[in-house]
């Protein structure tokens, strides 16, 4: 009788933790409507609508935030948009789903030396090499973004010297 609520107490969590594992479905079954969603969004991104394009790929990520291809085609509107910060969110999204994604890490490549973060953009091409162990087309892709360089406004920033605030003058009161 003393142990009867123990004992219950434990079955309920039991029964509740094995239900768990069966309610979830495995990652590489996307709902079809995120699906249609992100071939929408990828259409109006081609076609340089940039707010449709966000607006259809929010929702394909409302209706499944598992869709890795929805963080980066997010990313990629974003980028079009020259906001690199933004973009390399988006594709950080998608490498938490799936670290391995040659994709994401290609993209984040390109925008961190949009964003004129070249070494980090460098060691995004040293892991696709580690994980295509042959040359791969998102090598290729990614050292020729490296090659070219970050845009020339953001060149010229980084290297317009930094102009320290002048100091000012208490008012002399006479």
């Amino acid at each position: 009788m003393r142990l009867s609520p123990i004992a219950l107490a434990i079955s309920l969590a039991l029964a509740t933790a094995s239900s768990v594992g069966y309610s979830q479905k495995p990652d590489d079954q996307i709902n079809p409507r995120s699906q249609a969603l992100l071939t929408q969004g990828e259409a109006a991104r081609v076609a340089g609508n940039y707010t449709l394009a966000n607006d259809l790929l929010e929702s394909a990520l409302a209706v499944d935030p598992r869709n890795r291809a929805a963080f980066v085609a997010l990313g990629k509107v974003a980028q079009a948009q020259e906001l690199p910060g933004k973009a390399i969110r988006f594709y950080k999204e998608a490498l938490a789903l799936e670290p391995n994604d040659l994709a994401a890490l290609t993209a984040q490549g390109e925008a961190l030396v949009q964003k004129g973060a070249v070494d980090r953009a460098k060691a995004n091409l040293a892991r696709i090499r580690t994980l295509c162990k042959t040359e791969c087309a998102p090598a290729t892709t990614l050292a020729s973004a490296i090659a070219k360089g970050p845009p020339p406004a953001v060149v010229t920033a980084q290297a317009a010297p930094a102009v320290a605030p002048k100091a000012q003058e208490p008012p002399v009161k006479p």
